[in-house]
């Protein structure tokens, strides 16, 4: 039995009921141990939480029985259980001891999200029972699992040389429909084998999506001869569904004849099997991907009817607010003169043109005409050389220039010391020294003086960065996964290097935090301040030099207020907002983490984002500082399909316009449909801004750790935007980024 929120008795298949939740414990009693705590014995009834496709919470009774033998696998392990009165499911969970390996719980949540997107696609069509059916999943219990229905029949590989000829026509039909279903949603099944597809005399079935990519992802190996296609097998190139015909047409093969194909082509002995002549002649045995045809095709070709030609792929819930994202764009554009066409690149010159001179006798007599005097030479335009703005101290937003008189050095207590090196003859010496010294701001009061890291003075025009946001939205743990993926060479595919501003500031920012959160530790919050230094810089260096850029994080509370510690914000040169979907989302799917939280939705935005922009100084109407806005936390809607299309890619090596907008418009409707529309003010306020799903953690906190890790996803995406948008990442391909 389930029980909802109004007390009332619900519907035993959590996927048509809409119960609602209880608090959930991850204790003995959680979803991933059980009373029996693992061992396979059975157990007395407990109850389970997890939570629908749909995202819906549910509670049941549930009895756990033996592990399973299921090679295949793991390292996740498999049992029977019983829920309420006698519904049984099968769950795979991945035990304690396989959750040091952060891999496992990433395919785990991968083979979730492929379930998700199943179910939402086609589990209220007849033809989704060619899938093993989720039931419900739990990410977050102490073992991570997900449940599927128990199939029905056998593995196919026994009905081998045994169908009939109309059976065989349906075992080929449903299976190349499964691979267009499939195709449909973007997956790549993988593991089409005799021995994983099933067949109760009626309809084949194909296994849970364990090893399931996503179209276009890279291959990785997987799978063996002749099931498996040969690119699939070595890893090579990028995953696609046609992947999975091969796989059908082997099986089919093996099936008809009784043999295993040779996994490197056609069969010899192709032209004895009618059945196969569709199969054969569309290209299904073809060794290279691109070489076969498309599942919608082959069905053409084998005559059966695709379900999908009349049916609508369901109501694009966001649709009104992308075409608000398209409006407000335009409104932009215009106002903002960024729709005007082109200005010339050299003035329209007009020459007179003298008459043809007139022809001499001797010119008659010879026959040769007169030469024309020369035209003007046109000179080449000169490139504009750009204006260099003197350096301002980020903090007074004075003008601030190199000055070695004023140099020190701050010891760890952060003490300033003097530096004489006015006696250094050694450049190499010189140089280093200068890397890890400071200067002085001339017009810091006496009382209360700051310093700048010396190559922020010597080493080009500088960038500051501030995040902004409440409290508790993430800024702290965004900005150390940021620093964290670039430590470990994330810029690099784009044509960045990085080197620390200051080696110990950045030292002990990395200390701090970048390793105590990959580590799984919660992150202390920013404290209260009563000025505001910049928390860590970086100079990055590309193909048109070198720029130090520092990044600021402050208290929400600090942020929303207009206190003399946020005056430098009228001088940063870039903002990342960063939004929280706890506060801004009105999904009732997040309820009970706003109930752990103590996070409460609210329509009137965040404060933080309404003082900044108010504060920060306009053209116009607009704000030009660049701007990102980063939907963080994305992982706790991550099976939305607007944020699974993105959350469940990595950042493409290279950066488009076409690519961000998209990104920006799924985000920006998300926002708006779920939202209010004051949570989007900074795209409203901002001349040039982009929108993100990212994931500072990709995991959720128990009290100060985060239980199976963390898994920063495309935290690098609004940094990147940003340096397109301030001319560190060139490029003709990303001039219009955030218009």
């Amino acid at each position: 039995m389930i029980t909802g929120n109004d007390g009332t008795r619900k519907d035993h298949d959590p996927t048509t009921g809409h119960p609602g939740r209880a608090p959930r414990d991850h204790g003995a009693n959680s979803a991933g141990s059980g009373a029996d705590g693992g061992t396979g014995a059975d157990a007395d009834s407990v109850e389970l939480d997890f939570l629908t496709h749909s995202g819906e919470p549910v509670r049941f009774a549930a009895r756990f029985h033996a592990d399973l033998r299921t090679p295949g696998a793991a390292p996740l392990l498999a049992r029977p259980v019983t829920l309420g009165e006698g519904w049984r499911v099968l769950q795979y969970r991945l035990p304690l001891g396989a959750q040091s390996d952060p891999a496992a719980y990433s395919a785990l949540e991968r083979q979730v999200s492929a379930g998700v997107a199943m179910e939402r696609r086609y589990g209220s069509e007849r033809y989704g029972e060619v899938f093993t059916r989720m039931v419900g999943f739990d990410l977050e219990a102490s073992e991570p699992f997900v449940l599927y229905r128990v199939p029905d029949g056998e593995p196919i590989a026994r009905r081998q040389g045994m169908l009939t000829v109309e059976e065989q026509g349906k075992v080929i039909a449903q299976l190349v429909l499964a691979v267009h279903l499939l195709e449909e949603v973007g997956l790549v099944h993988r593991a089409i084998t005799p021995y994983t597809v099933r067949w109760d005399g009626t309809h084949v079935r194909l296994a849970e999506p364990g090893a399931a990519l996503r179209a276009d992802e890279p291959r990785e190996a997987y799978g063996a001869a002749p099931w498996a296609s040969p690119e699939q097998r070595e890893g090579t190139g990028r995953a696609d569904s046609r992947d999975d015909l091969w796989s059908v047409a082997q099986l089919v093969y093996f099936l008809l004849s009784g043999r295993q194909g040779p996994g490197s082509g056609p069969p010899a002995d192709l032209g004895e099997f009618r059945r196969l002549a569709a199969l054969h002649q569309g290209g299904a045995f073809a060794p290279r991907a691109d070489q076969r045809p498309a599942a919608g095709e082959l069905m053409r070709l084998l005559n059966v009817p695709d379900p999908l030609a009349h049916a609508p792929g369901g109501p694009d819930v966001l649709s009104r607010a992308r075409a608000e994202f398209d409006v407000q764009r335009a409104k932009k554009r215009q106002e903002t003169g960024r729709d005007d066409p082109p200005a010339e690149l050299a003035e329209d010159r007009t020459y007179y043109e003298s008459p043809p001179p007139r022809r001499t006798l001797r010119s008659w007599l010879t026959g040769t005409a007169p030469v024309p005097p020369p035209r003007p030479a046109e000179e080449a335009p000169r490139p504009a050389q750009p204006l260099r703005r003197p350096t301002l101290c980020p903090h007074c937003l004075l003008p601030v220039s190199f000055d070695q008189s004023r140099l020190v050095t701050l010891d760890s207590k952060k003490v300033a010391k003097p530096l004489d090196l006015s006696a250094e003859r050694r450049p190499m010496h010189y140089q280093d020294a200068l890397r890890q010294a400071y200067q002085a701001c001339p017009h810091a009061p006496a009382g209360a003086p700051h310093y700048l890291p010396v190559p922020y003075l010597n080493s080009g025009e500088p960038l500051t960065i501030a995040l902004v946001g409440s409290s508790a939205a993430g800024k702290t743990h965004l900005l150390a996964a940021m620093l964290g993926e670039i430590e470990q060479g994330g810029l690099e595919p784009y044509g960045l290097k990085c080197l620390p501003l200051n080696p110990d500031t950045h030292r002990e920012f990395l200390q701090e935090r970048v390793q105590r959160l990959h580590r799984g530790k919660v992150l202390e919050s920013t404290g209260h301040a009563s000025f505001a230094h910049f928390t860590d810089g970086l100079l990055v260096t590309g193909a048109d030099g070198t720029r130090p850029v520092v990044f600021f994080d402050l208290a929400g509370e600090d942020l929303a207020q207009n206190g003399e510690v946020t005056s430098f914000l009228m001088g940063v040169g870039a903002f990342i907002f960063v939004l929280d979907p706890l506060r801004a989302l009105r999904l009732p799917s997040l309820d009970p983490v706003r109930a752990r939280t103590r996070l409460q939705q609210r329509d009137l935005g965040d404060e933080a984002f309404t003082t900044v922009l108010n504060r920060i100084p306009r053209l116009g109407s607009y704000i030009e500082a660049p701007a990102a806005v980063a939907l963080n936390k994305s992982d706790l809607i991550r099976f939305d399909p607007s944020a699974d299309r993105w959350l469940s890619r990595a950042l493409p090596a290279e950066l488009d316009e076409e690519t961000l907008r998209a990104e920006s418009r799924d985000a920006y409707a998300f926002v708006a449909h779920h939202g209010s529309p004051a949570w989007l003010k900074p795209f409203d306020d901002c001349a040039r801004c982009t929108l993100h799903f990212v994931a500072a953690t990709g995991a959720q906190e128990r009290g100060d750790v985060y239980p199976h890790g963390v898994r920063p996803r495309r935290v690098l995406a609004p940094l990147l935007s940003i340096f397109a948008m301030c001319g560190l990442l060139p490029g003709a391909e990303l001039r219009e980024v955030g218009t």
